[in-house]
């Protein structure tokens, strides 16, 4: 198969069932995700409550993202996916509820948000890597980066979706009819994944006791610098330029646009990003890959200035646009390397670590956004991001020299 196809990955049908329930997935994922800031902001006005959400998130993923990438290299991958989307299920039901008591008392729901939120965190832990090294099985290794760019572009595409979905449904009929859909694609996700055909092959058992086997694979990324480098800016690039945990207070209060308008922001990046992926799937990155990515992420920290500052509606969402163009540059070179300078055997592990790396900061990101909106307000606190993210590009272009200069993609 030439390696120039565009659609090499999709040409394997348990690819392609893979990629139809990772689309399902992630709509309700994102679905899930605007209605739970929204309602969580509408009922308490705080923008703290807002980055609580992304704590409640974080510290049970981080807590779990070591020992989950332990159990993806000893278990067969697609059941623990199954497992873990049974658990989101479960949490998709508790919020329909939540949306259905409307009479109960404010502080009971808002706390009865946050303890599903927890309970997803743990299951994403466990879904995120088993997910990633499942789908890594399912392809020859020659195509991983096109495999790669079609999972991207799913997950992307799935999330200019599944936010427009969830404002005009929360507009429409509220809460409770968004987490109905919510509820019913994360079934149809579950589905498509049992009809992948495929059992992880029996690997050798991990040398050495738990805590060595858990520690590998935070040793293989600091030993691999130019995977370390990219996943470190990508971490505070994310942790300190992303504004996705403020759109309830932009659309509600700065622009006033309504649920509907919080679901066109949120799906903003995306849509940035599903035409950036697009692109890569055409003509993808096989130069200058270090720089490409040192640039994309200094852009992408421009655009968060040019928004914190914007006034408007079409303006943002243009602004918004163009810092998923970027930031889709940067996961997609961060994801290729990973899968290509990482073996088989360590994938759960080195998946994992990628997790707590880049996974957890969007929700740290959502936390650390709440606290210095809180402080600051929330101009000045995504301002302040946007700026500490061009600096942290100046350093690690500096402290990184291996990413810096990559011209090619490794060989092994």
């Amino acid at each position: 198969m030439s390696r120039a196809d565009p659609y090499a990955a999709l040409r394997f049908p348990n690819f392609r069932r893979y990629i139809w329930g990772l689309f399902a997935l992630t709509v309700s994922i994102h679905i899930q995700g605007t209605i739970v800031g929204w309602q969580v902001y509408d009922l308490t006005g705080d923008p703290l409550a807002l980055g609580l959400i992304g704590l409640a998130e974080a510290l049970p993923f981080m807590v779990s993202a070591l020992w989950s990438g332990h159990v993806a290299d000893r278990h067969d991958r697609r059941r623990v996916v199954l497992w873990s989307m049974g658990v989101l299920v479960a949490c998709s039901l508790a919020l329909l509820g939540i949306a259905l008591l409307s009479n109960a008392p404010t502080g009971w729901r808002v706390a009865g948000i946050y303890a599903v939120i927890v309970a997803s965190g743990v299951a994403r832990a466990f879904l995120h890597p088993a997910r990633q090294a499942l789908g890594s099985e399912l392809i020859p290794r020659a195509i991983f980066p096109n495999a790669i760019a079609w999972r991207t572009t799913t997950w992307q595409a799935s999330a200019v979706l599944g936010p427009a979905l969830g404002g005009m449904l929360y507009a429409a009929g509220g809460a409770a009819l968004a987490y109905l859909l919510d509820t019913i694609l994360m079934l149809v996700g579950m589905w498509w994944l049992f009809r992948v055909r495929h059992t992880s092959p029996v690997r050798a058992p991990v040398d050495g006791v738990m805590l060595e086997s858990l520690l590998s694979g935070i040793r293989f990324v600091r030993s691999e610098r130019r995977l370390f480098g990219a996943m470190t800016l990508d971490l505070f690039a994310v942790l300190f330029g992303g504004a996705t945990a403020l759109l309830p207070i932009f659309a509600k209060d700065i622009l006033a646009v309504g649920p509907t308008g919080l679901g066109l922001l949120r799906a903003m990046p995306a849509v940035g990003a599903v035409l950036m992926s697009i692109a890569l799937v055409r003509r993808p990155i096989t130069r200058h890959v270090g720089r490409t990515m040192l640039v994309a992420i200094t852009c992408y920290g421009l655009s968060m200035i040019g928004f914190a500052l914007s006034g408007t509606l079409w303006l943002s969402c243009l602004l918004l646009a163009a810092a998923g163009c970027f930031d889709m540059i940067g996961v997609v070179v961060r994801s290729t390397l990973l899968t290509v300078v990482t073996p088989e055997h360590m994938l759960g592990r080195v998946s994992a670590v990628n997790s707590i790396f880049v996974g957890s900061s969007n929700e740290i990101g959502a936390f650390e956004s709440g606290v210095t909106a809180k402080l600051l307000g929330t101009v000045n606190s995504v301002l302040v991001g946007g700026v500490a993210t061009l600096g942290v590009v100046a350093w690690v272009g500096r402290a990184f020299p291996a990413l810096r200069r990559m011209d090619r993609w490794p060989e092994h």
